[in-house]
């Protein structure tokens, strides 16, 4: 049977760096979209962008495409969005079949990114931000060794080069919710890289984040929070298995 998956991408990214990973759900008969959100388009102003507006991207690309019954994975910051997007079609039913986050944040009504990230980061993407007219980009060395510590360096840094700037507001911002993810009645589950140090493993993804979602599948794979790159067959089965049915 053919499902249809929407791939939400991180922050610094855009739905190009998700298509190894989609190819391998289509390889398996599957139909998978892997669109860019506002935000991380050539030619956005970072300064004006806000959580709101990736969100409302997503959801317009789903009502364009009139989607339904739709498997909706968010990695990392698509997190917040499909959880907005999750949020605002809530009232529709049969439109989401099943969320499936991937190492990715799962927030509260009234939270935002920087609410669930160590102090250190929030410092530096200040910093950043306030040097970048409010877009934030990641130093090459915390990219290395936290985010694709699986990967050698010559992808690690081939990987890097295809990032872009990111608006600093949709990490501040905090997020509009009529409900906890938990109260949500839709299928959920939540994919593990286990060697994913993004967040430091004293302020781990699963099960701190994870457990958020209420009652959800679990599937655990090794890997770094970069699996897109560094091993997107692998991530492929592991997204397979946390969307079926």
């Amino acid at each position: 049977m053919s499902d249809t998956y929407v791939l939400i991408h991180g922050a610094w990214h855009t739905g190009a760096e998700m298509e190894a990973v989609a190819n391998g759900l289509r390889e398996a008969g599957h139909t998978v979209h892997c669109p860019t959100l506002a935000g991380n388009r050539p030619g956005d102003d970072r300064a004006k962008i806000g959580l709101a507006d990736a969100i409302d991207s997503a959801l317009q690309y789903i009502e364009e495409k009139n989607l339904s019954q739709l498997r909706l994975v968010g990695h990392s910051y698509g997190g917040m969005v499909i959880t907005g997007v999750a949020d605002r079609l809530a009232q529709q039913p049969g439109r989401i079949a099943r969320l499936v986050y991937v190492n990715a944040f799962v927030p509260q009504p009234g939270e935002s990114l920087n609410d669930m990230v160590p102090p250190h980061y929030v410092a530096l993407f200040d910093a950043v931000a306030a040097a970048n007219d409010q877009a934030v980009t990641l130093p090459f060395e915390i990219w290395r060794d936290a985010f694709i510590n699986d990967a050698d360096m010559a992808l690690a840094r081939s990987a890097y080069e295809q990032l872009n700037p990111h608006p600093y507001r949709t990490f501040t911002d905090k997020i509009v919710l009529s409900q906890p993810m938990a109260a949500l009645q839709v299928g959920k589950s939540y994919v593990n890289c286990q060697q994913d140090i993004a967040l430091p493993h004293s302020l781990p993804w699963h099960p701190r984040l994870s457990e958020r979602l209420g009652l959800f599948r679990l599937v655990e794979c090794p890997g770094s929070h970069e699996m897109f790159f560094s091993n997107p067959k692998r991530l492929a089965q592991g997204i397979l298995e946390a969307g079926r049915d």
